[in-house]
């Protein structure tokens, strides 16, 4: 290889490299801008054009992404941890801090804290996605599939304290999953949040108090 291939293979990596980021800071802002529209509007009156509006991007920019049901499962994704899919919550950076914690007392701090945290920054956008599920059949399917999911992380997460010796063992592991899912899930935290008039602070001591007396050992 000569060095006049060389110097030129390294400007259009470099090239592509550029275009790459400046697609994913793009699709960025589009995830963004419509997660704010579908939390302030709803699903339905928000259009792919007030999304580009939003953005400050054209309406075929934000076209090439996916349709509006796409769009908004992946700012759900986005919302919640910044990963699309169902990818192990003990890969992130989450799940890394949570198996470094060898005290129970403070795993249940840090659990309780952490699952608020994500329901503030995605509860209006579950709003959005619970109006739309009745009408959308795809965002209907994702809500089955959210729900399956959210409950196989709780299985992993409450796997490793199971092996640390942290659960309680006169329950069955399956109905410990089941009421750890159902106290930290979003439709608790909304029902106490948006109907009950809870502040999310007082939300999260009582996620944490609950799952202190009914999952942990104690």
């Amino acid at each position: 290889m000569t060095p006049k291939s060389i110097s030129e293979k390294a400007p259009r990596a470099y090239r592509s490299e550029l275009r790459q980021q400046q697609a994913e800071a793009t699709r960025t802002r589009i995830l963004e801008a419509a997660a704010d529209l579908f939390a302030a509007d709803g699903y339905a009156r928000t259009t792919l054009a007030k999304i580009a509006a939003a953005a400050g991007v054209s309406a075929e920019t934000v076209q090439g992404q996916g349709p509006k049901a796409a769009l908004m499962i992946a700012a759900i994704e986005h919302a919640a941890f910044g990963v699309a899919g169902d990818q192990n919550v003990l890969d992130l950076s989450y799940g890394h801090t949570l198996l470094a914690i060898d005290d129970p007392e403070q795993a249940l701090d840090f659990a309780a804290s952490a699952q608020t945290e994500v329901h503030e920054r995605t509860a209006p956008l579950a709003l959005a996605l619970i109006g739309g599920a009745g009408a959308d059949p795809e965002l209907n399917r994702y809500w089955n599939d959210l729900t399956a999911g959210v409950t196989r992380q709780f299985r992993r997460v409450l796997g490793t304290f199971r092996d640390k010796g942290w659960l309680r063992v006169d329950v069955p592991f399956d109905e410990l999953v089941e009421t750890a899912a159902v106290l930290c899930s979003v439709e608790t935290y909304l029902r106490m949040t948006h109907r009950d008039d809870w502040s999310a602070d007082a939300y999260r001591r009582w996620c944490r108090r609950m799952l202190s007396e009914t999952v942990f050992a104690r």
